[in-house]
């Protein structure tokens, strides 16, 4: 790893802490005011951290008695002075008090950062053209 990337992958490191302990002001903490948020969730997309916030804490809120897990893998980074982009693949993961996975989903999450923000997230997954669903795993021939 370039040392000019380890602070963006302390983003990462953050974001997946704030997430695990459920820390509303903590993940926002590491969004831009002026983030746009396009998630495969509720809306086609959500402006400002404000918006965001409300989402998140939301989310945190319907996982009460749940772990949250969060795992990225093949993190690609594009860093040029104070701007860069991250290219990852994220899974999310709500597991019950049980231990069981009630639910998960895979994206690619992009951020633009000046001052290490995220100003842009963006949420996708392919989708099956037979079926019209969405492929929430990666073949492993794909990792």
């Amino acid at each position: 790893m370039k040392d000019q990337e380890r602070p963006l992958m302390q983003v990462l490191e953050d974001y997946k802490a704030a997430v695990f302990a459920r820390d509303v002001d903590g993940l926002l903490a590491l969004y831009d005011d002026e983030v746009r948020v396009f998630d495969r969730w509720g809306a086609w997309s959500y402006r400002g951290a404000a918006a965001w916030r409300a989402v998140v804490a939301a989310w945190f809120e319907s996982h009460r008695s749940d772990h949250l897990l969060v795992e990225f893998s093949d993190p690609q980074v594009r860093a040029v002075s104070d701007i860069a982009v991250i290219n990852v693949f994220v899974v999310y993961r709500g597991l019950s008090a049980e231990g069981l996975e009630l639910r998960s989903m895979t994206l690619a999450l992009w951020r633009v950062a000046g001052l290490w923000k995220i100003v842009l997230e963006h949420t996708s997954a392919p989708l099956d053209h037979e079926t019209l669903k969405v492929i929430r795993s990666r073949p492993r021939e794909a990792a």
